[in-house]
């Protein structure tokens, strides 16, 4: 089914609710777009870390600690 025949199909169901309940769909609405900009903010955040360069210094560093420097282990 293509987005204008999901739009139209909806709008055809909210024209045929009394107005308390298509402000309840208005309301459903705008929290699945903000809660789909809040998902594409952090995605994009995530990919500007991981591009980033920030941490290169990190790389060329020696590992000074290993597993048998361990005084106990933490399975959790």
């Amino acid at each position: 089914m293509t987005k204008q025949a999901i739009i139209e199909r909806t709008l055809e169901a909210i024209n045929q609710l009394p107005v308390d309940k298509a402000e309840e769909i208005s309301d459903f609405a705008e929290f699945v777009r903000k809660r789909h900009e809040e998902q594409q903010l952090t995605e994009c955040i995530q990919r500007l870390v991981e591009n980033s360069e920030a941490f290169d210094f990190l790389k060329g560093e020696e590992e000074i600690y290993s597993v048998g420097d361990l005084k106990e282990v933490y399975n959790g």
